[in-house]
C-alpha cells in the first residue's frame, strides 16, 4: 500500500456590518476588528471544508535528493 499526505482545509465564514467610504476600507476595518478578536468564528460558522492528497516520497528517496 503507498502512504499519502492529506491537508484538510476547514472555511469558517461571517458576515459582519461595517460603515466605511470605501470597500477597501470596510475591508480593512474587518480585518482590523478580527485581528483586535472582535469577531470570534467557531463550527456555528463552518462552511465547508477540502481534502488534497499528495503521494509521499520513499524515505529513500529523500535521503538521495538530500544528498545532492
Amino acid at each position: 500500500m503507498k502512504s499519502y499526505d492529506v491537508t484538510i482545509t476547514e472555511t469558517l465564514k461571517m458576515t459582519v456590518p461595517i460603515e466605511a467610504d470605501s470597500l477597501a476600507g470596510a475591508e480593512q476595518k474587518a480585518e482590523d476588528n478580527w485581528n483586535a478578536s472582535m469577531y470570534i468564528l467557531d463550527a456555528d460558522h463552518f462552511a465547508g471544508a477540502s481534502f488534497h492528497a499528495e503521494e509521499r516520497e520513499n524515505r529513500r528517496e529523500m535521503e538521495r535528493k538530500e544528498e545532492r
